[in-house]
């Protein structure tokens, strides 16, 4: 008797289960599919419009195209017309730091500043060799990989793992100032 009730209670609770963790998963992502909220959670190994890199891939590429663009998109509160950012931020040198361009949801102007920047620093060459990162466990470097090929470049890397990876391989970082908006 005993069996059958907790069999029934599974055959009641796992259904329920399964759909809270399909309404969680799905509230992490917005209709557009960018990741939109807990950005430093855990990220896929993989992502389907970039090659995905290890520090010593990105220094392997940087020798064989010396010409690859390296986005930081690290984000950077922004208050009243300026970047908030209490801290010093570094990453990889001569990279591009493309504050918030790694959110789910961007704005007129955030979505403009995105856009242009990218155009600018690739000539509008849609297969230039372009490298986005963040931190480990971070979605940003993802998000922005997935509006970048939406712009119709095709020559993407992610550096999964980011700066946190790059510092832990020994290399070098230096003091970042964002690209200002304007």
């Amino acid at each position: 008797m005993l069996k059958s009730v907790c069999a029934a209670l599974m055959m009641t609770l796992l259904p329920l289960a399964a759909a809270s963790s399909y309404a969680e998963q799905n509230s992490l992502f917005n209709s557009d599919g960018y990741r939109s909220t807990l950005y430093r959670s855990p990220t896929p190994t993989s992502h389907e419009q970039a090659h995905t890199l290890e520090p010593s891939e990105l220094l392997a590429l940087q020798e064989q195209q010396p010409d690859v663009l390296l986005i930081d998109v690290y984000r950077n509160p922004w208050l009243r017309g300026h970047f908030t950012l209490q801290e010093v931020h570094k990453n990889i040198p001569n990279s591009l730091w493309l504050a918030n361009c790694g959110n789910g949801a961007l704005d007129q102007h955030w979505t403009a500043y995105c856009e242009n920047n990218l155009a600018q620093a690739t000539a509008g060459n849609l297969a230039q060799p372009i490298v986005f990162y963040c931190r480990s466990d971070c979605w940003l470097g993802w998000n922005a990989i997935k509006r970048a090929h939406a712009l119709g470049y095709n020559n993407l890397y992610w550096l999964r793992d980011g700066i946190d990876a790059w510092e832990q391989a020994g290399l070098p970082l230096v003091e970042a100032q964002p690209v200002p908006l304007q």
